[in-house]
């Protein structure tokens, strides 16, 4: 079998005031962990539609003012499928104020919640924990 390869994730803050959506994931990759909405960046895809795209696809939820956050490397040998990402952090904003997520992958995604940044629920996905060990401020 060959070694797995790096791939490049979007992870997506969806901000409201202080808090940002979060779902516990269902994947070969992270099962049970808290994450925020995003997948793999497609070829000849911006960082900006991936993150748009994939919120999108996940919640039903259109952004705005989508810009880069953050950048990590993850390399999870522990997984039942081992795996290295870079995963890019992209943040944005809801296009309408008072829309609701909705959890249109519910085969990935448990549901979907806001919490108050940083304290996301454990266990959390490890990108995402390194996002939030890197002191990354929401204001």
């Amino acid at each position: 079998m060959a070694e797995p390869v790096p791939r490049v994730g979007v992870g997506v803050l969806i901000c409201k005031g202080s808090r940002v959506l979060i779902g516990r994931r269902r994947s070969s990759i992270g099962d049970g962990t808290y994450a925020l909405p995003g997948g793999h960046l497609d070829f000849g895809e911006t960082w900006e539609e991936c993150a748009a795209r994939e919120v999108m696809e996940e919640t039903g939820l259109s952004i705005v003012n989508v810009k880069f956050a953050h950048v990590v490397n993850t390399v999870m040998r522990d997984e039942k499928r081992p795996s290295h990402y870079i995963t890019i952090f992209m943040r944005g904003e809801l296009s309408d104020p008072n829309a609701l997520p909705e959890n249109l992958e519910p085969e990935k995604c448990d549901g979907w919640e806001w919490v108050e940044w940083p304290n996301v629920p454990l266990p959390v996905f490890r990108p995402l924990q390194s996002l939030v060990e890197s002191g990354y401020k929401l204001s």
